[in-house]
């Protein structure tokens, strides 16, 4: 563990010992509100409704009307008195967060003394007071799908496709855990990986969201967290083991009709996946729960997990990285042991901890530490035969942190949350490069090095179409974010109809990337050798801190059966760089130019309104509306990455292209209007409608731009200049238990288009020598239709069976007719063929040594299918073979999608009530 493990250890467990005498909060809470009134209709003054086992609950005022605030996410139970009538107490009330859910009750005049009354909350098969697109996945729905982690939640939702949210690229998506960023803000994207065992509900918006929410150009992902319950201790432990099962498909026949001529052959699909290793995928995960000991008030919750994925790859060590070949007589030297290991695995401690107090009156403190240790290898094909000589992954994940929920009375509370978000990422082979002298950017790789044993990596096309059969992969990058983030919001129930929030988030980042040092064939002493290049340009760890704000209020409006939700957010961004203050001349090294000296980046102030109305036009269905301005930054990595501009000093026409795509860190945030139009019905007690026409005109995506200096010569820089729109519509049907038998079914259609499908399309046009001017294509993701059915047969305590399938029409490819100069057709107007996958999820309940526990099986691609959308040849829009060369069959299987694979275990838990 290195020095920078322990420090981040060290202030955990100091942070932990604030947490059990002070502080947090999980800021995810829901409302519960309504109306009592008795046998007459007439509203009951002064009844009392309290969450059963919690402190929440209010009084109705002279209307009958109550609201409790800050209730955790979950199914409770509600009791509702009143003097002179029976007491009625309501199970099975579902609390989502960020959501009112509505209860409205009806008490009889009490006939005999005490008497109680239970009854059975019946849930909505459709929320008709939404305003917009919102999945909310309850723990229990959680727990009966074929899934293991947040991911695979997530992309099952209505309008999502593979990470991409109605249409927008990867990244535009915000991740949150309670409520609070958890994205790095290098590459916007998650910097944790949680297992479904340690999730309580998972909200998934994917339509126009409130102001509460930045930092996101399509969607947001809040993942709200388990806690202890004060009433009971809990444990509970999972195993599963698996492997791919897919006979016969190390390898499989593929039949080819080119120039009228049939052809069969073999092309590697799988290789070695016959060989079943039981163990091959394994997962370990315990959690313990319940009231802290000798510490009145508090509860905690400790979680861990270990998890193997040795891949569906296998390679062959016929080759060491220090063996060495003749590669002009095509000898070839294999030293190897022959052995299969996994090309390409992953392997991850990962470990969550979480502390809440409420011994003070009126306030709830937490803290919670959720992280992993994770080594993995990319399954890189080149290296089959040579499996290590390939880099590997490692990487640290922390967010930890403090917070309190501060309740003033019924009707207003606040929270601050303070976290801690570390990123430790890094990729080689050898993190040491050997002893290398005290001075000089260009030396030669000592001979201590373990690279210098070896050298680079080298195949032939005479072996195994190309495969590297010698040397190890020289490349090195690591990646370090070290972010602090302060959220804050005061929330009042101002009157019955208005819910006002109003917050602020400030973060501060520490952002380190680059190379620690390249090692590259270089001229040292008036020849080429393998070197080091360090110190200088593009071979080392640069650091920016960039700073990031926001401040937002929100109104949510319920009046009567109308629900409006209208805010404001402000986002402010701040570089803290320097760019050139003449673009045209980058260097200041143009003799008799104007000069050209470095000024601080302008700090970027923007403002997003909000609004979304949900009018019910009967009393099951409701038409809804909601547009909104969404900005986002693109990833610090693209803002700093090469943006040193002294490299371009000598840039002469002719080089334009060697210096790559400059940085920017003057650029403006990505702008995206969203505008969203729908239906929903409860079109019976047991089926729920929700109908959903979105737009979303996306501006200011990053892309290149080329500048010309006075000298006539161009260089590329990234700059807001890409932009694109994505129109389509959402169908889903919900259809509630009918006995034992539930099932959902959703339809997406989408246009999704714009010019550029990757931010650096228009620079290796350039390069290549195509005209780089922007033509409107499909981007790469557009699945034009996207099918998602679900069907649950489940008995109570006794079985569980689900089924999920996905269908996904075929998303575009370029064509071309041959290779070189001007083979490619029109950008992206081919298309793939259509896929089908089946998953399914089957559990028996036991009992096992007195605890209760599960049996399970689970299986991903039933059916086998081969193809998903994966890379296909351009000239044959076959992922098999290609013409050119001629009748060239596909030796990376790797454009496959996994095959069936199949996972068994078991789970046990229990429970038992605290003695007081």
């Amino acid at each position: 563990m290195t020095t920078r493990y322990v420090r981040s250890a060290l202030r955990l467990l100091v942070l932990a010992g604030l947490a059990l005498t002070a502080t947090a909060a999980s800021a995810q809470t829901g409302k519960l509100s309504g109306r009592v009134l008795d046998a007459n209709g007439e509203p009951l003054i002064s009844a009392t409704v309290l969450v059963v086992g919690t402190t929440y609950g209010a009084a109705t005022d002279l209307d009958g009307v109550y609201n409790i605030l800050r209730i955790p996410p979950g199914t409770v139970s509600v009791r509702v008195s009143s003097i002179g009538y029976q007491t009625q107490v309501i199970e099975g009330v579902q609390v989502q967060s960020n959501t009112t859910t509505e209860l409205n009750v009806t008490l009889q005049d009490e006939i005999v003394a005490g008497e109680e009354v239970i009854v059975t909350a019946e849930q909505p098969v459709v929320d008709i007071t939404q305003t917009s697109t919102i999945a909310t996945v309850s723990r229990d729905e959680i727990a009966a799908l074929p899934v293991q982690e947040l991911a695979d939640v997530v992309n099952l939702q209505a309008g999502v496709v593979d990470g991409h949210f109605r249409g927008g690229r990867l990244g535009e998506v915000q991740f949150q855990v309670d409520g609070v960023s958890v994205n790095n803000p290098y590459d916007n994207t998650s910097t944790l990986t949680l297992d479904r065992s340690v999730l309580q509900e998972v909200q998934v918006i994917s339509g126009t969201f409130d102001a509460e929410y930045g930092q996101a150009l399509s969607g947001v992902v809040n993942a709200v967290l388990r806690s202890g319950d004060a009433n009971r201790y809990e444990a509970s432990f999972e195993f599963f083991g698996g492997d791919y099962l897919s006979p016969g498909n190390d390898s499989t026949e593929v039949r080819t009709s080119i120039g009228g001529r049939d052809s069969v052959a073999t092309v590697p699909f799988a290789p070695y996946i016959s060989d079943i290793d039981p163990l091959a995928r394994q997962n370990f995960q315990g959690s313990i729960s319940g009231p802290f000991p000798f510490v009145p008030g508090t509860t905690f919750l400790l979680n861990g997990q270990r998890f193997v994925n040795n891949g569906r790859f296998a390679a062959e060590r016929r080759f060491l990285p220090t063996d060495s070949s003749d590669f002009e007589r095509n000898v070839f030297n294999p030293t190897g042991d022959g052995a299969v290991v996994p090309l390409g695995y992953d392997r991850r401690w990962s470990f969550l901890g979480k502390v809440s107090n409420s011994l003070i009156p009126n306030v709830r403190l937490d803290y919670q530490f959720i992280g992993a240790v994770r080594d993995r290898q990319g399954a890189d094909y080149n290296y089959r035969f040579n499996p290590d000589g390939a880099s590997t992954q490692d990487e640290f994940s922390l967010v930890h942190g403090l917070g309190v929920l501060h309740t003033l009375s019924n009707n207003v509370f606040y929270e601050l949350n303070l976290r801690q978000n570390l990123f430790d990422y890094s990729d080689y082979r050898f993190e040491d490069l050997g002893t290398l002298p005290e001075t000089g950017t260009r030396v030669p790789l000592p001979s201590d090095s373990p690279y210098a044993q070896a050298g680079r990596a080298i195949g032939s096309q005479n072996f195994e179409n190309g495969a590297i059969v010698q040397g190890y992969d020289l490349g090195r990058f690591v990646q370090r974010t070290n972010s602090y983030v302060a959220k804050g919001a005061v929330t009042a129930q101002v009157t019955n109809v208005h819910l006002v929030k109003a917050g602020f988030e400030i973060q501060t980042s520490d952002v380190e990337f680059g190379q620690p040092g390249a090692v590259q064939a270089l001229i040292i002493d008036g020849r080429q050798q393998l070197g080091v290049l360090r110190d200088t340009l593009g071979a080392q760890v640069i650091d920016f801190q960039p700073v990031q704000g926001a401040a937002f209020i929100q109104d949510r409006i319920e009046w009567g059966d109308l629900r409006v939700r209208a805010g404001l957010r402000m986002e402010y961004f701040d570089a803290n760089a320097t760019v050139p203050s003449d673009p045209q001349n980058p260097a200041n090294a143009i003799p008799d130019a104007p000069e050209s000296r470095p000024v601080d980046t302008s700090a970027k102030v923007v403002l997003a309104p909000r609004l979304g109305v949900s009018f019910p036009f009967l009393d099951r269905a409701s038409l809804f509306f909601s547009y909104g301005h969404f900005y986002q930054l693109p990833g610090l990595g693209t803002f700093f990455n090469n943006a040193d501009y002294t490299v371009l000093q000598d840039l002469q026409q002719g080089n334009e292209f060697s210096q790559g795509v400059l940085g920017n860190p003057d650029l403006d945030p990505e702008f995206t209007t969203q505008y969203e139009f729908g239906f929903k019905s409860r079109v019976t007690r047991d089926l729920g409608l929700d109908v959903s026409l979105f737009y979303k005109d996306i501006r200011d995506l990053l892309g290149i731009e080329f500048i010309q200096t006075y000298t006539a010569a161009s260089y590329a820089r990234w700059t807001n200049v890409d932009f694109g729109n994505v129109r389509g519509f959402t169908i889903s049907v919900d259809q509630r238990a009918v006995g034992s038998l539930s099932t959902t079914l959703d339809y997406s259609f989408q246009i999704a288009s714009g010019n550029a499908s990757d931010p650096r399309d228009t620079f290796n046009r350039a390069a290549s020598g195509d005209d780089p001017l922007p033509r409107v294509s499909p981007f790469d993701w557009d699945q034009r239709h996207t099918l998602n059915a679900t069907a649950i047969l489940s008995e109570p305590d006794n079985y569980n069976v689900t089924g999920i399938l996905r269908m996904g029409s075929g998303r575009p490819y370029t064509p071309s007719l041959g290779t070189g100069f001007g083979a490619n057709l029109e950008n992206n107007s081919g298309r793939k063929d259509l896929s089908v996958v089946v998953d399914l999820r089957a559990e028996k309940a036991l009992t096992f040594a007195g605890l209760s526990s599960t049996a399970f099986v689970r299986v991903f691609n039933v059916f086998d299918s081969y193809y998903q959308n994966g890379a296909v040849y351009s000239d044959t829009g076959s992922p098999f073979y290609t013409l050119n060369p001629e009748r060239q069959l596909n030796p990376d299987p790797r454009r496959f999608a996994e095959p069936r694979r199949i996972e068994v275990g078991i789970s046990l838990g229990g429970s038992r009530p605290v003695r007081r």
